[in-house]
């Protein structure tokens, strides 16, 4: 399985409503549930209504479509990781998933990856 790293930082908040989000942005994820609206975004693009945040994130992505009859990825690199020692906030699309690690484990996470056989591409901004 392939996966690639993103090159830039990503922050984990919480805002107050979803109007200050910049919906042409490259990269965003909106979760909104009846008791919170949460967002992932780039570090750079925190919009000015964040009520709380988490900063010091980094992803990948695991490339190509996956389909909705595959079982198990997200749950065998998120044990992965776990034995290593490092956290992940998961998040999903309709095509892939994106695992996010704290910036200060992200090279840890990408040995760790590399050392089960995963082949990691680097980065470019």
């Amino acid at each position: 399985m392939e996966l690639r790293q993103l090159p830039f930082e990503l922050t984990v908040c919480k805002v107050s409503d979803v109007t200050s989000i910049d919906l042409s942005s490259e990269f965003f994820f909106v979760g909104k549930t009846d008791e919170e609206i949460s967002l992932v975004c780039q570090t750079s693009e925190v919009p000015s209504n964040t009520v709380a945040r988490e900063d010091g994130w980094r992803g990948f992505v695991i490339e190509g479509v996956l389909d909705f009859s595959l079982v198990g990825i997200l749950s065998k690199v998120s044990s992965m990781l776990a034995a290593a020692g490092i956290g992940i906030f998961a998040v999903s699309t309709y095509n892939t998933d994106y695992i996010l690690v704290k910036s200060e484990n992200f090279c840890k996470a990408t040995d760790a990856l590399a050392a089960a056989g995963y082949s990691i591409k680097v980065a470019s901004d």
